[in-house]
């Protein structure tokens, strides 16, 4: 559903949303490989919010000079 990669330098956020098997969807936000948190909505309406939330973070560190990057990364 959304898999951004965003780097700078030597850094590396991953922002995702997947479905969570029937208990609904998964969000998570990882850097450098490492999960900062993962949280599990069966709510679409939160996942909804979530992801303006992520979108707009991604937008915030695009404008700082962040890249998009291939999701092999």
């Amino acid at each position: 559903m959304l898999d951004v990669h965003v780097v700078y330098a030597h850094r590396v956020r991953r922002y995702s949303v997947a479905l969570a098997n029937v208990a609904g969807w998964e969000l998570k936000l990882e850097e450098d490989h490492a999960v900062c948190w993962q949280e599990i909505y069966a709510d679409w309406h939160r996942v909804e919010r979530r992801m303006t939330m992520m979108l707009k973070e991604v937008a915030e560190l695009l404008e700082q000079g962040w890249t998009i990057a291939p999701a092999s990364q």
